[in-house]
């Protein structure tokens, strides 16, 4: 009897447990995951592209480049990616094909790029005139003096002992140091020669700006162009003292498309912008509101 018992509670059991399983048979079918489609589909952005540019350190320590590359970029839709160096650096980096179009001045140099026929045109669109400015004290009294007269007197005064007339030279290969040495070989000095006659004469190896900072810390003379010296004079307690505009000072800035840059098209269109009336205007004008004065003279068109 107690076999009887046993045997139907563990049927009742079964029974209970069968109970509370889910009912499943073929037309259950589990829902798939499906995704709503969206209403705020953004189109992929469109690519934009690249323009590099080896700009000499004047044009980008005056903020020139700054006040333009934004105008550039918005009217053609492309990054301008602007490297700062000597022009020397700059004719470098275009042999290598590493950037688009140059902004230089250093006609010797333009010259031979030409030549090696990594460039087509040298198109100037800019000028402005080198100083060689000083202490206001002037120990080595150049002041007023021709330019090659006062590099004379330069290196015969920094070469007395005890004397205060120092020099600094930007010694980058740039083209303000390319114009620093044709004024010492209009003075009748071999550039090595200069070099190695005595501590006087520092190279500094920066750009325009650190190079006046440095002659500013050392109350020394430096060769500079005037866009610069204009737009660091509030830093800095320098003169200038030679600061004629005649045709050996006179500092002209081109541009030049690399044969070898793969947006030519883009590069053409700097050209283009550079000597437009527009912007040759705005050229002339920049500066005069925040220094008083013009820091470039347009010359778009000219043989110079």
């Amino acid at each position: 009897m107690k076999k009887i018992l046993m045997l139907l509670m563990a049927v009742t059991m079964l029974l209970s447990l069968v109970s509370v399983l889910p009912a499943c048979d073929e037309e259950t079918v589990t829902p798939s995951l499906t995704l709503s489609p969206t209403t705020t589909d953004v189109p992929p952005l469109k690519p934009v592209g690249r323009l590099t540019v080896a700009t000499t350190t004047s044009l980008y320590d005056t903020g020139l480049w700054g006040y333009l590359e934004p105008m550039f970029e918005q009217r053609y839709g492309v990054n301008l990616n602007i490297i700062s160096v000597g022009s020397g650096k700059a004719f470098t980096l275009g042999k290598s094909g590493d950037v688009d179009v140059l902004t230089v001045h250093e006609p010797k140099g333009e010259q031979d790029f030409l030549a090696g026929n990594y460039s087509s045109a040298r198109v100037p669109f800019a000028y402005n005139y080198f100083a060689i400015v000083g202490p206001p004290s002037d120990p080595a009294g150049i002041k007023d003096m021709a330019p090659v007269d006062a590099f004379k007197k330069l290196i015969t005064g920094g070469n007395v002992t005890g004397s205060q007339v120092k020099f600094v030279s930007r010694g980058d290969g740039s083209g303000t140091h390319a114009a620093e040495q044709r004024l010492w070989a209009a003075a009748g000095y071999q550039y090595t020669d200069v070099q190695k006659s005595g501590s006087w004469y520092v190279e500094g190896g920066g750009g325009m700006g650190p190079t006046l900072v440095m002659a500013n810390d050392k109350q020394a003379y430096t060769l500079t162009d005037m866009g610069t010296f204009i737009s660091y004079k509030s830093k800095l307690n320098l003169v200038a003292l030679v600061n004629q505009k005649i045709d050996i000072l006179r500092n002209v800035y081109c541009v030049m498309v690399v044969n070898i840059t793969k947006n030519k098209t883009m590069a053409n269109n700097l050209v283009t912008f550079l000597t437009s009336p527009e912007i040759q205007d705005l050229m002339s004008k920049y500066g005069v509101e925040e220094y008083g004065t013009q820091l470039f003279t347009p010359c778009a068109g000219q043989n110079l």
